[in-house]
């Protein structure tokens, strides 16, 4: 089934009250591969900038919808079974499996030690999980990313091209509602560890986020180099500008006693900006001395 004929059944079983199990089950299992192979995927680069693709999200909550709740149990290599098989056992709806991977073929390493990787995952050449890690339903990684351990890619997130998610970085997931755009990150972005990124920020390429820095939806972001407060709006999640180099800072607590007491009040603050001759790791180490 083309992608364009596999939006055209899923948008049609999603507005059924009661879609047709079978028809619905066999569109599901279309749609995981379409995500694996990165034929599809839950958001894309528009004229006006990222956003959600909503049928394809539509397509992940129909997953819920038709499945029920199984035991799975190790899968064995030669069974045909769409929906069927892991590498450990493990309790969830049978529509919505672990990735079949296949390393050699792939080119992507799930170093053992605990990594999960949900069926509907694209995996670009050259990824490398380390473990722990968890990657859930319709995220895209990249080729030559790295997700390091106990990193989390939510659902629909989109890291780009060689990026690096450090140790403890946290990547929100959203399918509701359908046309909420997920987290971005793009290419060439380092994110340090034991970051949170929510609320469909996007990250610009060849940024840089020092480690424990947090954006969510209503996280206000100081450039000191371009003196601009940067905001999510209504209609446009929160943005960091391509190249910024992000570190955790602080702002005096407004009110009388957050003066009286001495309150600081958390704020990311863009300190430089990465030049053409600066890599990532040279530009966060001159950023934070």
């Amino acid at each position: 089934m083309s992608p364009e004929q596999l939006e055209s059944e899923i948008r049609d079983l999603f507005d059924q009250d009661t879609p047709d199990r079978r028809r619905a089950r066999a569109a599901v299992a279309g749609l995981l591969t379409a995500l694996d192979r990165g034929d599809v995927r839950a958001a894309r680069r528009g004229d006006e900038g990222w956003e959600a693709v909503s049928w394809v999200k539509q397509g992940i909550l129909l997953a819920f919808r038709v499945g029920h709740t199984q035991n799975f149990r190790p899968w064995i290599p030669g069974t045909n079974e769409a929906f069927a098989g892991s590498d450990f056992s493990f309790a969830d709806r049978d529509t919505l499996p672990l990735r079949r991977l296949d390393g050699p073929s792939e080119n992507v390493r799930i170093v053992p030690g605990g990594s999960s990787v949900r069926a509907g995952v694209h995996l670009g050449s050259g990824v490398v999980v380390m473990p722990p890690a968890y990657i859930n339903v319709g995220a895209r990684v990249g080729d030559g990313s790295m997700i390091d351990s106990h990193a989390l890619v939510g659902s629909c997130a989109q890291v780009g091209d060689r990026v690096h998610l450090s140790a403890g970085a946290q990547l929100g997931g959203v399918l509701e509602p359908i046309g909420l755009r997920p987290v971005i990150v793009e290419d060439d972005a380092m994110i340090g560890a034991n970051c949170g990124i929510f609320e469909g920020t996007l990250v610009g390429e060849g940024a840089v986020l020092a480690p424990g820095v947090q954006l969510t939806g209503s996280t206000a972001v100081h450039d000191l180099v371009r003196d601009e407060i940067y905001r999510a709006s209504s209609e446009t999640p929160l943005t960091i500008p391509p190249g910024a180099v992000v570190v955790p800072g602080s702002r005096p607590a407004s009110g009388k006693v957050g003066r009286l007491s001495g309150i600081q009040l958390y704020v990311p603050v863009i300190v430089k900006y990465r030049d053409a001759k600066t890599d990532a790791a040279t530009a966060l180490e001159d950023a934070l001395r």
